[in-house]
């Protein structure tokens, strides 16, 4: 198995399961004031984003 497509694998199971996860959560911050949302959805939705490019650097043998 090459490493890109093992590095697709891993990128689409593990964003998957972030997704999940963020949902999840995203029930319980919905009940909570506005700046909470914003600050909890402005994260979740950069923090993704850290992984991803230690996953694509791995795929390209960096």
């Amino acid at each position: 198995m090459s490493r890109s497509f093992a590095a697709m694998l891993i990128g689409l199971l593990g964003f998957t399961a972030y997704v999940i996860f963020v949902m999840i959560v995203a029930d319980w911050v919905l009940t909570l004031h506005w700046a909470v949302q914003f600050l909890y959805f402005a994260i979740a939705g950069i923090v993704w984003v850290f992984p991803a490019k230690r996953l694509i650097y791995w795929s390209a043998g960096q």
